[in-house]
């Protein structure tokens, strides 16, 4: 029996990944005539290592704007393309334990899809790679959208 899957979870990060990976999202979700959650998450500490520890309320409240923003045009895109219920979603913390766990318990999603990576290799050497863990870790099933090039 062909899996239905109700609810599915598509985490972006703004990378060139982003298109893609939504565009996969958009496909199934039609497919399976279901709710589609667009996530980002907000990694609040990385500012603050990059910015030498002081990020005011200001930058973060414009930062989470230009992320609603670009949710926005992404939710639309899905609506256009055919999806009926799609909600877009901003969450501080650390994306593993939120993508893999923390959202889809509250969210009940049943499939996510991720891209391979958004990191470059030397940034996946330090920070690990969020799809490395979320495939590991999920509560549900997850699909993994690799780029372009590897494919060919």
């Amino acid at each position: 029996m062909l899996q239905q899957y109700k609810n599915i979870l598509v985490p972006v990060d703004g990378s060139k990944a982003t298109q893609p990976v939504l565009e996969k999202a958009i496909e199934v979700a039609k497919r399976n005539n279901t709710h589609l959650d667009i996530l980002n998450v907000l990694e609040v500490n990385q500012f603050s290592d990059t910015y030498g520890g002081a990020v005011s309320g200001d930058v973060i409240y414009k930062l989470s704007q230009d992320v609603q923003d670009r949710l926005d045009a992404l939710k639309q895109q899905a609506i256009d393309a055919g999806v009926p219920d799609v909600s877009i979603h901003v969450r501080f913390g650390n994306p593993k334990p939120v993508i893999a766990r923390e959202f889809p318990a509250d969210h009940k999603s049943e499939l996510i899809i991720i891209g391979s990576t958004g990191l470059t290799a030397v940034e996946r050497l330090m920070v690990g790679s969020v799809t490395n863990y979320v495939s590991r870790s999920a509560i549900c099933d997850v699909l993994i959208v690799k780029p372009e090039e590897a494919s060919k």
